[in-house]
């Protein structure tokens, strides 16, 4: 009978191998440059343009404001910006909340 079981069955079973750390530990370096290139990096890259976006800001630019506010720049200061929304009619609002500078002559219709 013995010659029909192979050795290697009637071996008692070994420690069985421990599970590598490392695995766990690359999935997660894997995770977290996924996240950087689809989260991260887009929006520094956002960031970037809006400031230089923000610093090149001058009197005369057509602006529209993150709140929808449309107008023409009369002063810039050093955190603030007068906005003529209409004839007469000028507000205050921080640089950064200036959304988008319009192309020249975009208001003159209005």
């Amino acid at each position: 009978m013995l010659s029909l079981i192979p050795p290697a069955l009637a071996q008692s079973p070994g420690a069985s191998p421990q599970p590598s750390l490392m695995q766990p530990l690359v999935l997660l370096v894997i995770f977290f440059l996924i996240f950087y290139f689809i989260a991260i990096r887009p929006q520094m890259k956002r960031q970037r343009e809006h400031r230089a976006m923000v610093e090149s800001l001058q009197r005369g630019d057509e602006v529209v404001t993150q709140g929808g506010l449309a107008g023409r720049i009369e002063e810039v200061g050093d955190s603030f910006l007068s906005l003529e929304i209409a004839q007469g009619v000028r507000v205050k609002v921080q640089k950064f909340a200036v959304a988008a500078v319009l192309p020249k002559g975009t208001l003159k219709g209005d």
